[in-house]
C-alpha cells in the first residue's frame, strides 16, 4: 500500500527543525499539537540587555548581603527593650523590627534575583521529552547489586571491628547536638510547667489592696483576685510567676456547691480557682453572679465555678485548677498546697 492509499488522518506526524510537532490533520482531537516556535528573549539576542539583568542580579544579592549584615548588627547593637515608634502600628520592639526588617529583605533579594536570573539569562528553550519507564532492567539491577557487593568487600567494614565500631558511635552520639538544642523550647514537663508559688500556708493576699484576705472581705456573690503572699510587682520575675499563680476567689452558698471535692477544698462557701484559662492562657475577669459562671474574654471559653470550674461552652479542653484552701490561727485565708494539676492550657504531658 502506498502513501496515497493511506486516509489523511492516519498520516504520520511530522517535526520541523526545532523538534516542534506539527500534526498533518487537526481534525483528530487527541493529536499532538506540538509546541509554539521559540522566541527569543531581548538578551539572548542584544548582549548589553544581557549585561544589563545580569547588574541587576548582582545587585539584589549585593542587597541580600548587606541586609544579612544588617542582621547580625541589628542582633549585637540594639537592647531587647528597646522601642520605637512605627506608623500606623505605633510602639513596637526595635530589635524585633530590625531583625524581622533585614530578614525579610535578605530572603526577598536573593529570591528575586534568583527568579530574574532564570527568567533572563538561563536558556528558556522548550524542550520536549518521552516519558521513559522508571524501574531499572534486570541487567542493571544485578549490575548495582554486584557493585554493592563488592564494594562492602573492598571496605573491609567487617574486618575492620574497630573502624566499624566508632563510625557507628560517631553516627549515633551526632544527632545529640541537635537533642540538646531543645533544652532551649523552654521548661521541662514535670519540672516548673507543674508548679506555682502557691504552696502550704502561703496567704492570699488581694492583687488591689495587697493585703491579706479574711473570710469576711469575700462576700456572697463577689469576685475577688489574689496573689501569693511574697510576690511584689517591683519583682524581676513578677509576670513570669503571676501568670501560673493568679487566683480568684469566689463565695457561693455551700448548698449550692455540686461538686463533693469543691465543697471540700472551700472555706464556708469560698472557693478559688486559677484565673488562667485553660485554652491559651488568657486571664479571666468575667463573673456572672446568678448562674456562678465565669467567662473567658478571649475565646468565650465558660466555667462552672458551683460545679468544679467544668467548661460548659467554648473551646477550652478542661476545668480550671481549684486551689485548697482553709484559714490560719491568725484568721487570714490560707493556701493547703499548691494546685494538684498544671495551670493555664494543656500540654503533651498533662496528667
Amino acid at each position: 500500500m502506498s502513501s496515497q492509499d493511506i486516509p489523511e488522518e492516519n498520516l504520520p506526524a511530522e517535526q520541523d527543525a526545532h523538534g516542534a510537532v506539527s500534526v498533518a490533520d487537526d481534525k483528530d482531537p487527541f493529536a499532538d499539537p506540538g509546541l509554539p516556535p521559540h522566541e527569543h528573549r531581548i538578551q539572548d539576542i542584544d548582549e548589553r540587555a544581557a549585561k544589563r539583568s545580569e547588574r541587576v542580579v548582582a545587585m539584589l544579592f549585593t542587597v541580600s548581603m548587606l541586609a544579612t549584615v544588617g542582621f547580625i548588627a541589628s542582633y549585637v547593637a540594639i537592647p531587647h527593650d528597646k522601642a520605637i515608634y512605627v506608623f500606623p502600628i505605633g510602639h513596637i520592639n526595635a530589635l524585633n523590627f530590625a531583625l524581622g526588617l533585614t530578614l525579610g529583605v535578605a530572603l526577598f533579594s536573593i529570591g528575586a534575583g534568583a527568579v530574574h536570573w532564570a527568567r533572563t539569562l538561563m536558556s528558556d528553550v522548550e524542550i520536549a521529552d518521552e516519558r521513559h519507564p522508571i524501574e531499572a532492567s534486570p541487567e542493571v539491577k544485578a549490575k548495582v547489586m554486584a557493585d554493592f557487593k563488592q564494594g562492602a568487600k573492598e571496605s573491609a567494614l567487617g574486618r575492620r571491628k574497630l573502624i566499624r565500631n566508632t563510625m557507628f558511635g560517631a553516627l549515633a552520639l551526632f544527632p545529640l547536638s541537635g537533642v540538646m538544642l531543645l533544652r532551649d523550647l523552654g521548661p521541662l514537663p514535670g519540672t516548673k510547667l507543674r508548679h506555682t508559688l502557691w504552696s502550704k500556708g502561703k496567704l492570699l493576699v488581694n492583687m488591689n489592696t495587697n493585703e491579706p484576705l479574711r473570710p469576711s472581705d469575700v462576700a456572697v456573690g463577689s469576685l475577688t483576685f489574689a496573689k501569693p503572699e511574697g510576690l511584689e510587682e517591683k519583682d524581676e520575675d513578677f509576670q513570669t510567676q503571676i501568670a501560673k499563680a493568679a487566683l480568684m476567689i469566689v463565695r457561693l452558698q455551700p448548698e449550692n456547691i455540686k461538686d463533693k471535692r469543691e465543697l471540700d477544698w472551700s472555706y464556708e462557701g469560698i472557693v478559688a480557682f486559677s484565673k488562667i484559662c485553660t485554652h491559651v492562657g488568657c486571664p479571666i475577669s468575667l463573673y456572672e453572679q446568678q448562674t456562678h459562671h465565669v467567662l473567658c474574654p478571649c475565646h468565650q471559653s465558660t466555667f462552672d465555678l458551683s460545679d468544679g470550674a467544668r467548661v460548659i461552652f467554648g473551646p477550652a479542653g478542661h476545668a480550671l485548677p481549684q486551689l485548697r484552701i482553709g484559714v490560719n490561727d491568725e484568721g487570714y485565708l490560707e493556701a493547703l498546697g499548691d494546685f494538684e494539676e498544671p495551670v493555664g492550657p494543656a500540654f503533651w504531658e498533662r496528667g
